[in-house]
């Protein structure tokens, strides 16, 4: 990955309100996809808002550098929607890290958007990966596609993760179908992996790992759990993942028992593989999905899939990986019923050929190659920060929101001319980067302790925040 000659190197920010501590598949796209552009040789930093006590800037593994910046949520882990209160500070850390190109993820976060917006006006290059469908009916949905159409009206590129995605985003969002790009998520195969020998002989478990919301079909799984506790007296459910609707779930298992139904909590992303060798059959109930990487990491470590037949889900695996149904309760308790049978008869397609099948067809290095030819083509394209060409653009978001967005886009300007007056660009130190090779000189180190039994690696594998042992100091040059 890293030995090919690297044309142009980038200095990406990624940009969203969801990441590590928090786990969801937005917060692991993000890890995975800047791992594999760290290796690669380009710059990545991450920003986020921050997550109780961790704040500030914390280093993780391979050196990816996340600012968790102080400013607090305000609903479902995104922050206020000011679009102006943290120009100065998004504009410090766009300078001091010398950004080129600002990659916001998933449309419920706010700061994704106002950071992608403040990047045009700074006259650098943005990138958007959307990782959610929305309906068109629904009030909530009404307002999200025209905040998303009024964020996007200025954006360089987009990237959805299914085609069923892009054509939700080029329809509510009106953006142009050849600025949209569509490169599915991917997970790690050699870690989702069959382990038969994990799993009860005597009883059948079906796991579900997701968020506990309205959008994942919680309010489906009640009426499923008794159904199929009631008919099937050795089949078991296992939940993982924390939300609003925990509440439900924990009634239910007043109801059918402790050992009927476990409920988890929010599981770390490193612990998901050890819940899934557990079980049998994966059940989805999404009522809205672009992707869903859950139910292929599911398939990699050999469960049968029980999923919703809705989004872009019928993309994601071959007809014989997957039994889908409709968004419903009979239909759901149908396929589960099927899904059983076979387990019991043993007419289900083994683990290790389903692992066989889809080892190789959603790989982090080629999400990362895709991606990097999206930087190529806008570090390509002219860009400009001048209100002359910016204007013009939000004209097409309708009357009274497209005049609006021309107010906030003046401003905008007119606050970025005071930052630069108080806070000049020669004054503001530029951040020595993490250097390369200090890091694959740890990476030995780490190795060699390893192999001799010294249990605390340098650089942990899993994610964590890293702390430089203060005995042998980097020299830190400034590029």
């Amino acid at each position: 990955m890293g030995g090919e000659q690297l044309a142009t190197r980038h200095v990406i920010c990624m940009v969203s309100d969801f990441f590590y501590p928090n786990v969801g598949g937005v917060e692991e796209h993000i890890f995975q996809l800047s791992q594999c552009l760290l290796a690669r040789g380009h710059k990545v930093i991450v920003l986020t808002h921050v997550y109780g006590d961790r704040k500030g800037i914390r280093y993780m593994t391979n050196g990816l550098k996340v600012y968790y910046l102080p400013i607090q949520t305000f609903y479902n882990q995104s922050v206020l929607p000011t679009f102006i209160t943290s120009i100065p500070l998004l504009r410090n850390v766009f300078l001091r890290e010398r950004v080129t190109i600002v990659h916001g993820h998933s449309a419920f976060s706010t700061m994704a958007h106002e950071a992608m917006n403040l990047a045009r006006a700074m006259g650098l290059k943005s990138v958007f990966t959307d990782h959610s469908l929305f309906g068109f009916a629904d009030m909530s949905a009404i307002v999200t596609n025209n905040f998303l159409a009024l964020s996007l009206a200025d954006v360089n590129h987009c990237i959805c993760v299914s085609y069923v995605g892009k054509e939700n985003t080029v329809l509510r969002a009106n953006v142009e179908q050849e600025k949209v790009s569509v490169i599915p998520n991917a997970l790690d195969s050699q870690v989702f992996r069959p382990d038969v020998t994990k799993r009860p002989k005597d009883k059948i478990n079906i796991i579900v790992m997701s968020r506990l919301q309205y959008r994942k079909g919680v309010d489906l799984q009640p009426d499923i759990i008794r159904y199929i506790c009631q008919r099937h007296p050795h089949v078991n459910f296992i939940i993982g993942g924390d939300g609003p609707k925990r509440s439900l779930l924990e009634e239910v298992r007043d109801e059918v028992g402790d050992e009927r139904l476990s409920l988890l909590g929010a599981v770390p992303h490193g612990q998901v593989h050890s819940v899934l060798v557990k079980g049998h059959i994966f059940l989805n109930t999404s009522l809205t999905e672009a992707f869903c990487i859950a139910i292929c990491e599911a398939v990699c470590s050999g469960l049968q899939v029980v999923s919703t037949n809705v989004g872009g889900i019928p993309e994601v695996l071959p007809a014989h990986l997957i039994h889908l149904a409709h968004p419903n309760v009979e239909s759901l308790t149908e396929k589960l019923e099927v899904a059983i049978k076979l387990e019991e008869t043993g007419e289900r397609v083994g683990p290790w050929e389903m692992y066989q099948e889809v080892k190789n067809t959603y790989l982090w290095s080629d999400v990362m190659r895709r991606t990097e030819l999206v930087y190529s083509k806008v570090d390509q394209e002219e860009s400009s920060a001048d209100l002359v060409h910016r204007i013009p653009r939000y004209k097409k978001c309708g009357l009274v929101a497209g005049w609006f967005m021309m107010f906030l886009v003046t401003l905008q300007f007119l606050l970025l001319k005071i930052c630069d007056r108080l806070w000049p660009v020669e004054d503001i130190d530029v951040v020595p980067n993490f250097p390369r090779i200090a890091r694959e000189k740890y990476k030995l180190e780490e190795e060699e302790m390893l192999s001799s039994g010294i249990s605390e690696p340098l650089l942990k594998r899993n994610g964590g925040s890293q702390k430089i042992r203060s005995s042998q100091p980097f020299k830190l040059k400034v590029s």
